[in-house]
């Protein structure tokens, strides 16, 4: 009896990491598919992160890491 209730909390556990792990991947892409139209790089959004920059590529805006 003791090994099922703990079989169940550790999928219980399994179950979170793995929505938890989810919510972080999709907050990571959802970036990637924001794209604006520009002409030039003053065109673009200012990034907020010191390490990231938008820039102009094909008359759309794209982020980058900075080298």
């Amino acid at each position: 009896m003791q090994r099922e209730k703990n079989m169940a909390k550790i999928f219980e556990f399994v179950y979170a990491m793995i929505i938890f792990i989810l919510l972080f991947l999709v907050e990571k892409n959802v970036v990637a598919y924001l794209k604006f139209e520009c002409k030039t790089d003053d065109d673009c959004q200012k990034s907020l992160l010191k390490t990231y920059v938008w820039k102009c590529v094909k008359n759309e805006c794209y982020f980058f890491a900075k080298k």
